[in-house]
């Protein structure tokens, strides 16, 4: 395993800090074990706390305007593309912006799909300056990559899959704390990342969905699971949902379903959306009819509704919750706002049956 933190970083999120364009941002200023932030590029943002934008809670982390000022802001090292738009293109902006962390001596690391590496001008001078590119979402060398081979039936830890309704609605962050609240009850548990922004973040265990053909992705999620299994013997792993079973540009979920077997499923959704994030003629299928796919798939249970407030104030957020828990007899929490405990309270009699 690496070692943690490994430099400081610059994220760039010019213009999206705030949206869902800038999913992989946010997630790093929640969560960061792979650096030490020190600043966010987004000159729309520039002089606020990167925390309390998100969440209302001051983390130390500056939204500046650009990369002269950010550097004033510690030793960065590293420069990490915070942007996570539609299809993953490198936009002229960004391009520009990385040319001048690489030209200032940052090593960048990508999660987009138009590959840094592969760019003549950026690859040539990123020789030059002694720097290295990291395109989190190349796909590896198919000698790399492993098939299904039903090895996952030796994994006896409990595997808790957090799926959404959409595509960008907080799977990844209720995971992260999902993890951090069974730790701190005394339980081994793990995350398994399946996107760049988990990797980003320094997650141990896992695979990228949309850098592998498809005839791998299964086996990828299988052995993610084992190799965790046999190396950490977590009671629990977290199994970090893409996209959403019926979304039409982010079909995800079903391989983490077939492949990752898990025992039991939560579900993160927005009550607020009418509509797939980024499709507004794609109207959201209702929540019910999400939880019987879900159920008709993996034959398991959907255990916990786990709620995302954007577009809700406090009392609409109760409301919500009151009306998803009437609706589908399941808990319904905003864990980012109230806390794991009701969400842990639902995997209880798994969690006890899995310690027995």
């Amino acid at each position: 395993m690496s070692e943690f933190p490994e430099g400081q970083a610059i994220v760039y999120c010019q213009g999206a800090f705030g949206t869902t364009n800038g999913k992989t941002a946010h997630g790093l200023v929640r969560r960061s074990q792979r650096y030490e932030l020190t600043a966010i590029i987004d000159s729309l943002c520039a002089g606020r706390d990167a925390g309390a934008i998100l969440d209302g809670k001051a983390t130390g982390v500056p939204v500046v305007e650009g990369l002269d000022t950010a550097r004033m802001q510690g030793s960065a090292t590293h420069f990490v593309i915070g942007l996570a738009p539609d299809g993953g293109r490198l936009d002229p902006a960004t391009r520009a912006a990385t040319v001048e962390a690489i030209r200032a001596g940052l090593h960048v690391d990508s999660g987009l799909h138009d590959f840094l590496s592969e760019d003549p001008e950026i690859s040539t001078l990123a020789a030059r300056m002694g720097v290295r590119i990291r395109d989190i979402r190349k796909p590896p060398h198919r000698s790399e990559l492993h098939f299904f081979s039903g090895k996952i039936a030796e994994v006896n830890s409990l595997r808790v899959a957090l799926l959404g309704t959409d595509s960008a609605v907080g799977k990844r962050t209720t995971a992260w704390m999902l993890v951090d609240a069974l730790r701190a009850r005394g339980h081994s548990a793990e995350l398994i990342g399946t996107g760049q922004t988990s990797w980003l973040q320094g997650a141990r265990y896992g695979c990228i969905f949309d850098s592998l053909v498809n005839d791998f992705v299964s086996g990828e999620i299988e052995h993610a699971i084992w190799s965790c299994w046999s190396e950490q013997l977590p009671e629990v792993m977290v199994l970090e949902g893409q996209g959403s079973l019926l979304n039409p540009a982010y079909p995800g979920g079903l391989e983490l379903l077939a492949a990752g077997r898990p025992d039991v499923v939560v579900l993160q959704h927005a009550p607020r959306r009418t509509c797939y994030d980024g499709f507004p003629n794609h109207r959201m299928h209702p929540l019910s009819k999400q939880i019987e796919a879900i159920k008709i798939l993996s034959d398991k249970p959907v255990v916990a509704v786990t709620v995302n407030h954007e577009g809700l104030d406090r009392d609409a957020l109760r409301e919500a919750c009151a009306q998803i828990r009437e609706s589908t007899g399941l808990p319904a929490v905003d864990v980012l706002l109230d806390g794991p405990a009701a969400l842990i309270g639902a995997l209880q009699p798994f969690l006890t049956r899995a310690k027995a």
